[in-house]
């Protein structure tokens, strides 16, 4: 593949796309939890309601299934951006990475990069720095715990001290990791702990993008020794591909500025691959395996939210009182419902019953009638059926009607 253009005299830089990448990634993490639609979380899991908010969507717990079909969408998806691009998620959007830059140019600008100076002559920077680590470690686990906890509630609770347990002990303990992650780990989890880089290194074939120093490139290095001086992995790419590498792009633009003195174009490129078939080498077995699948699943994932029920009902017998004979020698059975309404506009239900088999009707007595929910709302429903006493098990439906007496969802239950 040829190398990317590049100007002799003034060559292009990738560093500034790279930041840009990181600072859009980074805000759309920390912004996200902020944002709304229809009056809900663009992306919040509730566990007290076992509900998650997903882009103007409320799902229950028993539509889950959409949310695995979504993970397997994401992981097939992840899996062939891999493939196609390598460990280009590491150095340019990964946030341990973006993490460990932001750490590394506090550093820098405290003047403490490379320093050998005594530790008591360096106490307020050292001090400085640390405040720093803490503050940015806080907001990451601050941050994680806002797609749990509303962002407003969250500091509300957290300034009044009612935060739950389960809410203290998660952000002390990620803010802990994440300050002994900048101030102590860094790098090593990348190069040493991380199982992304391992495990890219089985989907890496002939067609992955590479930062590549091809063989043919090797006879015009000046050996000035860049490439290697600015590579956060501390890695001399001019000994070939190696697993270390997270194609941050550093040692590229250190090439193509020592060569645009010498008005020669940088000797290191992003290649598909390494031997050097260019971008048709993207097409392969295995590629095309891979994307069908993700395709397929999109699909799939597609057809069920276009499928999805704009309401669902879901009926359980009461735990306090579970029938009771009545006066007039009838059974009366006592039930919970839940109503969703997932649309986005108000709705008006209500709720009958029939007996399975025969669409016999059944008397209903209680709250089931003018049900009105907002959109996403959740109700619960108390109310009694009353039944002659059964001989044998009886299989009853129960039916959530719109104001237009359409059948949105049924559940089912039985009596004996």
């Amino acid at each position: 593949m040829t190398p990317l253009p590049c100007s002799t005299n003034s060559p292009t830089l990738l560093s500034p796309w790279r930041r840009r990448c990181q600072w859009g990634a980074t805000l759309l993490l920390i912004l996200t939890p902020w944002f709304h639609f229809d009056g809900n979380s663009l992306l919040r899991i509730d566990i007290p309601n076992l509900t998650l908010h997903f882009f103007g969507q409320t799902l229950r717990i028993e539509e889950l299934y959409l949310v695995l079909l979504f993970s397997l969408v994401l992981t097939f998806g992840f899996l062939l951006i891999t493939m196609l691009l390598g460990r280009v998620w590491c150095g340019w959007l990964c946030p341990q990475t973006t993490l460990t830059d932001l750490a590394e140019w506090f550093t820098a600008r405290l003047g403490l990069r490379g320093k050998k100076k005594p530790i008591n002559k360096m106490f307020i920077q050292n001090f400085i720095l640390q405040l720093i680590y803490l503050l940015l470690a806080f907001l990451v686990s601050a941050n994680l715990l806002w797609y749990f906890i509303e962002p407003l509630d969250f500091f509300s609770k957290l300034l009044a001290g009612q935060l739950h347990y389960a809410s203290w002990i998660s952000l002390l303990l990620v803010t802990l990791i994440v300050y002994l992650d900048l101030a102590l780990v860094r790098r090593l989890v990348c190069r040493d702990f991380c199982p992304y880089g391992r495990f890219q290194t089985v989907l890496a074939d002939q067609s992955t993008l590479t930062l590549h120093l091809p063989k043919a490139e090797l006879e015009r290095c000046i050996e000035c020794g860049s490439c290697v001086r600015v590579c956060p992995m501390e890695i001399d790419i001019r000994r070939g591909y190696q697993v270390a590498c997270i194609n941050c792009g550093r040692c590229l633009d250190a090439c193509r500025q020592v060569m645009a003195k010498r008005d020669q174009p940088g000797l290191i490129s992003y290649t598909f691959g390494t031997s050097g078939m260019g971008a048709k080498s993207l097409i392969n077995l295995r590629t095309l395996l891979l994307s069908t699948v993700t395709l397929v699943l999109i699909v799939i994932l597609l057809f069920a939210a276009y499928q999805r029920p704009s309401a669902s009902l879901k009926i359980a017998l009461s735990h306090s009182v579970a029938s009771r004979i009545l006066k007039d020698g009838n059974r009366a059975t006592f039930f919970n419902a839940w109503v969703n309404n997932r649309s986005d506009t108000k709705g008006n239900y209500h709720i009958e019953a029939r007996q399975a088999g025969n669409d016999t009707p059944l008397l209903l007595k209680g709250q089931t009638n003018q049900l009105v929910l907002d959109a996403g709302e959740n109700l619960r429903v108390d109310f009694v059926l009353v039944t002659a006493v059964p001989k044998f098990k009886l299989e009853i439906e129960f039916i959530l009607l719109d104001q237009n007496d359409t059948e949105l969802a049924v559940a089912e239950a039985h009596i004996k």
